[in-house]
């Protein structure tokens, strides 16, 4: 059925680690990454793909990105999760490349990253920042209207504790707290019967709104999805690499239904297993590569089979 806050301040990371970005560059400019592999650009989701289901660890997924990183290769993180939960995750990954939050909500991009201007951005903090969703409280203003409508609770994160969040995510409570710094998104959960979904869906359309099915919760959201943030961003790619013209190689990798678009928008989409060894049965594409193996264990084998490949 389902298809595909006010704004807080950047987590302030380790000097170090922003200025990893120039760093970027000049190894880029100056040949020093591995040209022999074919310019590629890997967009990811992050739960059930590149983080394992159960303990959100990237550890399986090591030799892939090592492989990725040493090629000089730009990874770009595309999850439903919030700015502040993905910010610790880049310095854990030591991650230099844009990154996707909410759904395709709002695209980050450090700043100096690209030789060129990109449009329509604002400048917040090391990032320059494309806009692309429905603000925060104007997506919590209609959840609470859907719910009034149809006479069945709807739970957003908006009306969960920190203790909830954490309870229903397996995330501890500090990383719930990070997760509830909702800026384009809303994650929902229905508590009445699963027979009002048509009509949640109804409501949703009739508001211009989108919603969308992560592996846990709906997502209620405005018009933006993964898919078209990377778009945006491989437009900027293909300029950065305008010597590669169309040689660039696109690789997107996710597990669930709200990656569909993202899985839509390359010529290499991967689908990793679910928990449970099954791949999401919506997720469906002609030239789709269903990766054996779960989460980061599936999303290593898949790269490294395409960078063996390409």
């Amino acid at each position: 059925m389902f298809s595909e806050v006010k704004s807080t301040p950047a987590v302030a990371l380790p000097r170090r680690f922003q200025y990893r970005v120039r760093d970027l560059m000049i190894q880029e400019q100056s040949g020093e990454t591995d040209n022999r592999v074919p310019k590629m650009v890997v967009f990811t989701d992050l739960d059930g793909s590149l983080l394992d289901p159960l303990t959100y660890s990237f550890d399986a997924a090591s030799e892939a990105l090592s492989l990725i990183r040493t090629s000089g290769i730009p990874l770009i993180l595309a999850s439903s999760k919030t700015r502040a939960e993905i910010e610790p995750i880049r310095f854990r990954l030591n991650h230099l490349h844009p990154f996707i939050v909410e759904n395709g909500g709002g695209l980050y991009i450090p700043k100096g990253l690209f030789d060129f201007p990109v449009e329509e951005t604002t400048l917040r903090g090391p990032y320059q920042v494309i806009e692309i969703g429905m603000p925060y409280t104007r997506l919590r203003a209609a959840l609470k209207e859907i719910e009034q409508r149809i006479g069945s609770p709807l739970r957003g994160f908006g009306d969960m504790s920190a203790e909830e969040v954490a309870e229903r995510t397996g995330l501890s409570q500090p990383d719930a707290l990070l997760a509830k710094q909702r800026e384009y998104d809303e994650p929902f959960v229905i508590e009445g019967p699963s027979r009002v979904t048509e009509e949640i869906q109804r409501e949703i359309d009739a508001r211009g709104l989108r919603c969308t099915r992560g592996g846990r919760f709906y997502h209620l959201m405005g018009r933006n999805d993964k898919g078209r943030a990377c778009k945006l961003l491989i437009d900027c790619y293909r300029r950065q690499y305008r010597s590669q013209g169309d040689g660039l190689v696109l690789v997107a990798i996710g597990d669930s239904l709200n990656d569909l678009p993202m899985l839509a928008a390359v010529d290499r989409p991967v689908l990793v297993q679910k928990p449970d060894g099954s791949f999401d049965p919506e997720v469906q594409l002609p030239n789709l590569i269903r990766a054996q193996g779960i989460g980061p264990a599936g999303w290593n084998r898949a790269v490294l089979d395409i960078l063996r490949t390409s």
